[in-house]
């Protein structure tokens, strides 16, 4: 077996799984999950019109790069969403087979595990990150992200001898748990530090159609572009259909940017066996192609996070986040009660489900910067997340009034 492996933590809904596994949840209450972030929404009728009316292509065998139309068309729709200038769809976007594959694949590609690498990954952070590290033969390197930075990385708190040992650095932005944002002021210094230590950076942007503000989310390439760094040097964006266009089964996504970079990552994926199917890729042109389900989709959302959060901020330390799905909740306003404990007793008495923030975080210079914070998914539709809400306002007040 590969020691390697030896190194994984179980996934958090595996510990969730286990928190809960001698608990039985109050039958008086039906079950509400906001623990998994899994798009609930109806998937929109011409994808799946879409992917029937090209069920030929099970008959063919894929080709890794996807076809000229896919590339052309997600080469496109990065052109319309982030103002960039024309892409070369040859060699600078790749289809994937959703962006966590994709995310995990790339450090394969890039990280030289002689030389004793390090790949810098926020903290909390998508597990995938620090299993890509690892089985890589590289070591994470958690970078904690600070609340008074809306719970963006601090990457100044990064010592030089770390950053020469980066090779790959994992940016998630919208952030998941906390929903932040980077700034072109964050991009400028991370591309700076790039350019000094030479590590690639990785920017998982699957939450970026999903936002509260007048103003889309900026990208990385968008970033890069604006600071004028042609050709996005040792920069690949991650997209995905999943949470855009509540296609999650689908598994369709790309990777965008450096030509060099995807030249070898098309190498490694070929003989990885990763191409996606003829009928997906002909779903996915119609996808990327349309944006009007796309604004439907986020006005859901809007409406659904405008009426949960104010009712949340009566117990718990919450607010609007930048973009994404999710809300990341201090727990101990009212009362002194840990994350686990929380999402322990609340699945106990209310049957609802959150996962806990220290299940997403990792222990890091002194602190588990998810503790005492509790993820909150907002996929279902607006009547069962409200019904959800109103059930945790009334756990934390009873527990508040028993602290009493």
């Amino acid at each position: 077996m590969n020691p390697l492996l030896k190194q994984l933590q179980p996934y958090p809904f595996e510990k969730l799984k286990q928190l809960f596994a001698a608990v039985t949840p109050n039958a008086a209450y039906r079950p509400i999950s906001l623990g998994i972030g899994e798009p609930k929404h109806p998937t929109p009728a011409f994808i799946q019109k879409a992917l029937a009316d090209n069920l030929d292509g099970l008959a063919v065998y894929p080709t890794t790069a996807g076809t000229d139309a896919l590339r052309a068309t997600i080469a496109g729709w990065l052109e319309r969403r982030y103002n960039l200038p024309k892409l070369n769809p040859a060699t600078q976007v790749l289809p994937v087979n959703g962006s966590r594959e994709a995310l995990f694949a790339l450090a394969q590609t890039v990280i030289d595990p002689s030389k004793q690498a390090l790949v810098v990954c926020p903290n909390p952070l998508y597990q995938i990150y620090e299993g890509a590290a690892y089985l890589a033969g590289a070591e994470p390197y958690f970078v904690n992200c600070d609340p008074a930075r809306n719970f963006a990385p601090d990457f100044a708190s990064i010592p030089a001898d770390v950053w020469a040992r980066v090779q790959l650095v994992y940016i998630c932005s919208p952030g998941n748990p906390a929903g932040a944002v980077l700034t072109l002021e964050d991009w400028a210094e991370l591309f700076a530090l790039s350019d000094r230590y030479g590590f690639v950076i990785a920017a998982d942007e699957c939450y970026s159609e999903i936002y509260f503000k007048a103003e889309a989310p900026l990208g990385g390439l968008e970033a890069a572009h604006k600071l004028g760094r042609t050709g996005y040097p040792r920069l690949i964006g991650f997209s995905s259909l999943s949470k855009r266009s509540n296609v999650p089964g689908m598994r369709s996504g790309f990777v965008a940017g450096d030509a060099e970079i995807i030249k070898s990552f098309l190498l490694y994926r070929t003989y990885h066996g990763s191409a996606m199917s003829p009928s997906v890729q002909s779903a996915s042109i119609a996808a990327w192609n349309d944006e009007q389900h796309v604004i439907e989709n986020r006005e859901k959302y809007v409406k659904k996070f405008n009426q949960v959060t104010p009712l949340l901020q009566e117990v718990l330390d919450v607010s609007l986040p930048d973009a994404g799905f999710y809300l990341w909740a201090r727990v101990d306003k009212l009362v002194n009660i840990s994350d686990v404990e929380f999402a322990k007793r609340l699945y106990a008495e209310y049957n609802v489900t959150v996962l806990p923030g220290s299940y997403l975080g990792r222990e890091a210079h002194g602190i588990n910067p998810g503790q005492n914070r509790v993820r909150m998914a907002l996929v279902a539709e607006v009547d069962e997340c409200l019904e959800a809400a109103q059930r945790i306002v009334e756990f934390a007040k009873k527990l508040a009034s028993t602290a009493a």
